[in-house]
């Protein structure tokens, strides 16, 4: 089963910038695309943004649309989540997965808190 571990996550100041990453346990060719979750509590999840193995495109919910950057390093076997221009309201527990060619996701890691405050 394809795991995910979130990392990267950590507290700053609005306006300020951070990238988390997700590493991927084994071989990736299953999957058709990453996705970025958040949660806050009492929350439903929330799709960030998803980027397409095959095409490399990317797309993101209009909140953080100029805003967030998907991008993949596939000798790393990792993918990143860049965040700039950070608000208070992105505050939320960030996951990543990915969705198979097969159906399904990878299993899911234990998220990593990202915190914007003044």
């Amino acid at each position: 089963q394809l795991q995910l571990e979130d990392s990267g996550g950590g507290l700053v100041q609005p306006g300020g910038s951070l990238r988390l990453s997700c590493a991927a346990s084994d071989s990736t060719a299953d999957v058709n695309a990453f996705a970025w979750f958040r949660q806050v509590p009492e929350k439903e999840y929330e799709l960030v943004g998803c980027l397409t193995v095959n095409t490399g495109t990317t797309d993101y919910r209009d909140s953080v649309k100029g805003r967030f950057t998907i991008s993949r390093d596939n000798a790393k076997n990792a993918v990143y989540l860049q965040m700039n221009s950070l608000k208070p309201e992105d505050t939320a527990v960030y996951y990543c997965n990915a969705v198979l060619r097969g159906g399904g996701f990878g299993s899911w890691g234990q998220g990593t808190q990202v915190t914007v405050s003044s």
